[in-house]
């Protein structure tokens, strides 16, 4: 089977680390010039010299933006726009983990979670969409979390802003279908990324025993690793993926109770 991206334009929010990078890996080396978005001016650069050793040919562009604002997004689009002419594949992938009891979560909490996951997603994706529209092609993916279809307690708010996006994706897949935009989610188990080297430091020991500890829950007996997870996104956003949309696929290891 042939992946092949070339001449695609990708843009990816969270782009610079954990999911987002091994994605625009994967894209570069599958010929997509590849736009990814992040906070963290510094953390941008590094991560574009590192796709450019990794893939020579690549054609990465780092744009600078807070995606839970509006204007920034916009901005960030327009970037993008003039450097690469078009966005044929938008991957809303930005957001970190955010789970309290929930009693104890704020209306400020609530509404900067849903911002950051949710609204972030609505607008990127809104912007690209008339472009799709026109050519008839395009392809919208979520990055989500298993807590999507299978929330537990105390996994709010990012459980509800998750599903939320999970609703969003079937819309846009039912809406999309008849201009050959193609949307779908992939939902994250416990995929190797910095999150578990920050938890490891934070708890005084080593990330392979915070991933040691992981592996005991999953069925596969380990946690994911970025390009497994970066492989599907490729394939969905590829030919090779033409006729799935409205799919939300877990990529976990068999650990989600719902598949």
């Amino acid at each position: 089977m042939q992946i092949d991206l070339t001449g695609k334009v990708a843009v990816i929010t969270g782009g610079s680390k954990g999911l987002g990078f091994a994605m625009a890996k994967e894209f570069a080396l599958n010929g997509a010039k590849v736009a990814i978005i992040a906070r963290d001016e510094q953390t941008l650069k590094d991560a574009a010299a590192d796709l450019h050793a990794s893939v020579s040919t690549a054609k990465i562009l780092p744009v600078r933006a807070d995606v839970s604002k509006q204007n920034e997004i916009e901005v960030a689009y327009e970037t993008v726009m003039r450097e690469f002419g078009r966005v044929d594949v938008v991957i809303n992938n930005v957001g970190a983990s955010a789970a309290k009891t929930f009693d104890s979560i704020t209306d400020a909490e609530w509404e900067a979670d849903f911002q950051i996951k949710l609204f972030s997603a609505i607008r990127l994706t809104r912007l690209a969409w008339p472009q799709m529209k026109e050519r008839k092609w395009g392809r919208v993916i979520n990055t989500l979390a298993i807590s999507a279809k299978a929330p537990a307690a105390n996994s709010a708010p990012s459980s509800v802003t998750r599903a939320a996006g999970l609703a969003l994706t079937k819309v846009l897949a039912n809406e999309g279908a008849p201009h050959g935009i193609l949307v779908n989610a992939l939902l994250v188990g416990f995929i190797e990324s910095d999150q578990w080297e920050r938890k490891a430091k934070a708890q005084g020991v080593s990330t392979d025993q915070v991933l040691g500890e992981l592996a005991k829950k999953i069925p596969l007996g380990r946690a994911g690793r970025g390009e497994e997870f970066a492989n599907l996104a490729c394939f969905l956003a590829s030919e090779a993926g033409s006729y799935i949309t409205g799919t939300a696929i877990n990529v976990d290891g068999g650990l989600s109770p719902i598949s």
